[in-house]
């Protein structure tokens, strides 16, 4: 596991090493638009996370994930969490807890 001081380290970290789709959420999967692609939470694993506090903005409370699917696609998913975490988001993050 690598160690990131900032999200842009971490999304820059991630694509050196292959991750190079840029994932977005919805409430039944990932997207990857360039690619049009869309994966459910069965399609992919969640490879690396890294969670980022914000010392004097809860708008700054990030998690990057580095996901891989099973169509062989690696790719960077940004989120919020806590009180800035999109509905959708949430959910989907939910179900891959229980996929694991």
């Amino acid at each position: 596991m690598y160690y990131y001081e900032t999200v842009t380290e971490a999304v820059a970290g991630l694509a050196k090493r292959g991750y190079n789709a840029n994932f977005n959420l919805s409430k039944e999967y990932i997207a990857c638009e360039e690619m049009g692609l869309k994966l459910s939470a069965e399609e992919f694993h969640i490879e690396e996370t890294y969670r980022f506090e914000g010392q004097t903005d809860p708008g700054d409370e990030m998690v990057v994930y580095g996901i891989s699917s099973d169509k062989g696609i690696k790719g960077i998913l940004v989120n919020a969490y806590g009180p800035y975490a999109d509905e959708p988001s949430a959910r989907i993050i939910e179900k891959l807890k229980e996929s694991h």
